[in-house]
């Protein structure tokens, strides 16, 4: 018998949202153009999120492989053609200070791949340059651009960088002479997005206001639960916003066909508490990783100290063991 309080994964749940290529289009169009219509559902077509790359330097090479949320491949019919965009989306539940250098890792990946897939057509010189035949590539060759958008769903504002000069200490003069590589960033707790989509628009009103911490957990839960019942809100962008914010979910109550919001919702009053014990877990994990313990051991001592389950513990270490 399943459980009747089930955790919905926070990556999983939102993968499953942005999956679908309205929202996913009615995202972009609000972040790149401000709310025009430029990408439309019709032009997206899914993409494998994984791209594995080998980084040759010298002696050693090392293997890369960079999973994404989500990368959509947008096809706009052109008179002459079809021009070609990779629309790439990531989910952050926690603010990481690598995040530019993580972005940028994620669409070296995506144009490597492009170059691996390109440069396997050439097996001989016939009709290349030297030139042309050592780089593996035509002169005349292009490769699709890639665009990533970032979108952090934490209560705390984003404090850390948005490109990789804010993460270099760089004196100024410096600075036109080194590369840098922004991210865009949206923050699911306070933005001015332009968004068309309805679905969108119930997620990120319902997002700020259980992200605002000037609110109340109690209030801001009753706020939410007006807010679905008035805009008559889909089920899936309440379950999305539920595990966005890493509350339990009561599908019971989902299988009456009523959608009953309190029951949706009453692990979000005790969401401070769950959040407070989670952040001890990850410290201890982190400790026992300074001190150089075993996996294994960590994971047992782990069970011991917050008196978790196997498989509790198991889930834990995967998070946070880096």
């Amino acid at each position: 018998m399943a459980k009747r309080i089930q955790p919905l994964k926070p990556d999983i749940i939102l993968k499953n949202y942005w999956n679908d290529n309205r929202q996913f289009a009615d995202l972009f169009n609000a972040v790149l153009f401000g709310g025009e219509q430029v990408i439309s559902p019709d032009e997206l077509e899914d993409v494998d999120t994984e791209e594995s790359s080998i980084l040759e330097h010298r002696d050693y090479a090392e293997n890369i492989r960079a999973s994404r949320d989500s990368i959509k491949i947008c096809k706009k019919s052109l008179t002459y053609g079809v021009e070609l965009t990779l629309l790439g989306l990531e989910s952050q539940e926690h603010i990481h200070y690598a995040m530019p250098m993580r972005v940028m890792g994620y669409d070296y990946g995506t144009y490597k791949k492009q170059y691996d897939s390109n440069a396997g057509k050439y097996q001989n010189a016939n009709g290349m340059t030297e030139d042309e035949y050592v780089s593996r590539m035509r002169k005349t060759d292009k490769f699709t651009p890639v665009i990533t958008v970032v979108v952090y769903y934490g209560e705390k504002a984003w404090d850390g960088a948005t490109t990789l000069h804010d993460m270099l200490n760089i004196p100024d003069k410096m600075k036109p002479f080194v590369n840098d590589y922004k991210m865009l960033l949206v923050e699911a707790g306070k933005n001015d997005l332009i968004l068309h989509n309805m679905n969108n628009v119930a997620f990120f009103d319902m997002l700020k206001v259980i992200l605002d911490k000037s609110i109340p957990k109690n209030e801001a839960k009753k706020k939410v639960i007006e807010y679905a019942v008035r805009h008559n809100v889909n089920k899936t962008v309440v379950m999305t916003v539920a595990g966005a914010t890493g509350s339990n979910i009561d599908y019971n109550a989902f299988e009456k066909g009523d959608g009953d919001m309190c029951t949706l919702f009453d692990e979000i009053a005790k969401e401070g508490e769950i959040k407070g014990i989670e952040q001890g877990i990850q410290a201890l994990i982190e400790s026992f990783q300074e001190l150089d313990i075993p996996f294994l051991k960590s994971q047992k001592q782990l069970m011991t100290k917050f008196s978790l389950s196997e498989d509790s513990a198991k889930k834990y270490m995967d998070k946070y063991w880096k």
